[in-house]
């Protein structure tokens, strides 16, 4: 059974600018539009108790402002561009990009393809390519075994680029870190898979308690 979240919230208005406020915004819409608790299997064939869609925040236009700064903070300085396996990191390196260039840094956005071109050039790699062994931080929505970031890592390395650093929204704490260690890279998240199930849960508790009193006040009117 797939536990039905709470009703989503309405944003302020204007969106905070304090770091601290933000996050425990982009927190909150992850809990609300990401996250459901269930039963599910997962694109590596786990089942599990958790479930975690980012798209319906990073495609949201406050979702992405909120992801893209926070992400670009995390951003290695000698980077010259992010790059990310689609679908997932599409709106990432774009959204990242276009931080930076509003806070006057050049960064670029590079989407890695899951398989070659089939047609023209066979192209792995879509975008804007920097020199052979310039320095690029892979953005990813989610991390559960690692696989799909390793991916683009491998692309880009054999491409002759330089790749030590992943940028994740959620870590679900299911051997990423560990196989990105393996692998020689570093892993950053916005947020670990606990905390936003943690927040999920005490907003569905709220919700559930304030049905159950508006319920209560109505029988005794």
């Amino acid at each position: 059974m797939v536990v039905t979240p709470a009703p989503i919230q309405p944003l302020p208005q204007p969106l905070p600018a304090g770091a601290v406020e933000q996050r425990q915004l982009l927190l909150q819409l992850l809990a609300e539009r990401a996250y459901r608790h269930g039963q599910f299997t997962l694109a590596s064939g786990r089942s599990s108790d958790h479930y975690v869609n980012c798209k319906p925040v990073s495609l949201s236009g406050v979702g992405l402002a909120l992801l893209a700064a926070r992400m670009l903070e995390l951003v290695e300085p000698q980077a010259v561009a992010v790059a990310g396996l689609t679908l997932g990191a599409d709106p990432l390196v774009s959204g990242v990009a276009q931080a930076a260039a509003l806070a006057g840094r050049q960064l670029d956005a590079l989407i890695v393809r899951k398989e070659a071109k089939g047609h023209g050039t066979g192209a792995w790699l879509e975008g804007p390519l920097p020199a052979a062994g310039s320095r690029i931080t892979v953005l990813e929505d989610v991390v559960t075994t690692g696989g799909s970031s390793l991916k683009a890592v491998r692309q880009l390395r054999e491409a002759g680029y330089v790749v030590e650093r992943v940028v994740t929204i959620v870590d679900r704490q299911e051997g990423g870190l560990e196989a990105m260690t393996a692998a020689g890279l570093e892993l950053q998240s916005l947020f670990l898979l606990e905390e936003v199930a943690a927040t999920a849960a005490a907003a569905n508790a709220a919700a559930a308690g304030a049905a159950s009193t508006a319920v209560a006040g109505a029988a005794q009117a």
